[in-house]
């Protein structure tokens, strides 16, 4: 038994893990490649003030959640809860607003988050998210929606339904959060301990309540879509169109909210099918945030952006049963036999992979029938064997391990030392 565990919320990513995380990746990349999208990377902490303006007091993730800790200067820093205000203030501060707008960004990155430990949900966890800054057309809407609708069908999922919504502006979402308000106030006594904090600091948070007991009242309170003024209403109908033109099939949720303070109007989420109706287990979600830049510091900046979660990704992948491309294979296996064949065979293994050829070389003090055994379990196709006649006579043995067992191409060859890169790789060059 190991002395030492994983500690509580985080997951070490096995090697036979990696080709999901490697089609999530390059999914993600080939993605952005087709919209016009580049990466980002910004630092895993932050000054703690950055994830206070812009996540908001009264959020969970910033009173409950957020890794914080004063370092050795004095300084409060914050490990990076989520993706966005990251962003955003790199936009400020490297004058990305001077560049043609919107500027177009995506990133792929692990946060931090102190949550309640659940099947599928961890403290230290991987999103993907992309950011359109410098834009209010409804179109960019449309188009980071359609876009992210585009990584899951290349993924191969199925079943998920994409929730869309319009939680107004500053202009008019003051009015329906007054109605909300006077609407939750005579059920104050029945919510949960977390709502009754909502309700002070920030109620528009009372309809992403997911306890069973408050469930009711939600389906009761007043949609946001009665209180929109004209210019919400217009730029949410427009998304809707364009959403249409693309063939993205959509439904409309007046209950859909955003968890964080800086977003506004549109606001979106995907789910499984079989969860949507109870808003669970959200495997992507973003939305509008034309206020965030302000809340930082900056001049009035519009922007729309989501954030995915590998994990949730990768295990509904697997639950539905979407193979990953496997890590290919080495080409090449190279043994020897006796003390005097291993710089030799260590000098050809190097040559193979300069040249491009995956190889792998024995190791050890094994036995040939060893590392026989162990070139048939690598998945080579061929293995290469030196030994004391192959040095004498300036050649190189070799058996194909694809053909089987009893076929009479697996019967060893012997060729020569100066021919192997060309007949095992024969568009290789030196």
């Amino acid at each position: 038994m190991a002395s030492y565990k994983a500690v509580a919320g985080t997951q070490d990513i096995l090697p036979e893990d990696q080709p999901y995380w490697r089609l999530v990746e390059q999914t993600v990349e080939d993605v952005a490649r087709l919209y016009g999208y580049q990466r980002i990377v910004t630092p895993t902490f932050e000054e703690t003030a950055v994830f206070q303006r812009s996540v908001g007091e009264g959020t969970d993730i910033v009173e409950k959640e957020m890794y914080s800790f004063e370092d050795r200067g004095g300084d409060h820093l914050t490990l990076r809860p989520e993706g966005t205000a990251g962003v955003v203030r790199a936009y400020l501060e490297h004058g990305l607003f001077m560049k043609p707008q919107p500027v177009k960004l995506y990133y792929i990155e692990p946060m931090f988050r102190y949550e309640r430990q659940q099947r599928g949900r961890y403290r230290e966890f991987n999103q993907f998210g992309y950011e359109a800054l410098g834009e209010t057309d409804p179109a960019v809407d449309a188009e980071i929606i359609g876009l992210l609708m585009q990584i899951y069908a290349r993924l191969g999922l199925r079943d998920l339904e994409l929730h869309i919504n319009s939680i107004g502006d500053k202009v008019c979402r003051p009015r329906y959060i007054a109605a909300l308000v006077d609407y939750y106030r005579p059920l104050y006594d029945d919510l949960c301990q977390d709502c009754k904090v909502r309700f002070t600091k920030n109620p528009l948070r009372l309809l992403d309540c997911k306890q069973t007991q408050d469930q009711p009242k939600i389906e009761g309170a007043p949609k946001i879509m009665d209180y929109l003024d004209e210019d919400c209403a217009a730029h949410f109908a427009e998304v809707r169109r364009l959403l249409e033109a693309e063939d993205v099939p959509y439904v409309v949720d007046p209950l859909l909210v955003r968890g964080l303070d800086y977003y506004s109007r549109t606001a979106f989420e995907v789910m499984p099918l079989e969860f949507a109706k109870r808003r669970q287990s959200v495997v992507g979600a973003g939305g509008r945030y034309d206020g965030l830049a302000e809340l930082l510091g900056g001049r009035p900046t519009p922007g729309i952006g989501f954030a995915a979660g590998m994990e949730r990704i990768i295990e509904l992948m697997q639950e539905q049963k979407i193979p990953a491309p496997a890590w290919p294979h080495p080409l090449v296996y190279v043994a020897y036999v006796g003390a005097e064949a291993r710089p030799e065979a260590v000098r050809l293994a190097a040559e193979l992979r300069r040249a491009g050829v995956a190889t792998t070389l024995a190791l050890g003090d094994r036995s040939l029938r060893a590392q026989m055994k162990q070139a048939d379990a690598s998945g080579a196709r061929y293995a290469l064997l030196i030994g004391e006649g192959e040095l004498e006579r300036g050649e190189v043995s070799v058996r194909d391990l694809a053909a089987p067992e009893g076929d009479e191409r697996r019967k060893q060859v012997s060729i020569k030392r100066a021919e192997v890169l060309a007949f095992v790789h024969p568009g290789a060059s030196r």
